[in-house]
């Protein structure tokens, strides 16, 4: 088992290094998020037709069967 003889120092590390890490972080363009967002707008409208229709198909399923 390692032990922390040093905890200030690894601490200072994790620090320095998570500065380092968040300097190298690019923000994406006004281009990059408006696909970003049609992206997810179409997934989701998608993902809303399915379930629809199988709400839909499914009811009517159950009403014939069971009706």
């Amino acid at each position: 088992m390692k032990t922390i003889t040093k905890p200030f120092i690894t601490i200072g590390r994790f620090i320095r290094q998570t500065i380092d890490e968040l300097r190298k972080v690019v923000t994406p363009s006004v281009r990059e998020w408006a696909g970003w967002i049609v992206g997810v707008f179409v997934f989701v409208l998608l993902l809303m037709a399915l379930v629809t229709g199988m709400d839909f198909g499914l009811g009517k399923l159950v009403l014939h069967i069971f009706g």
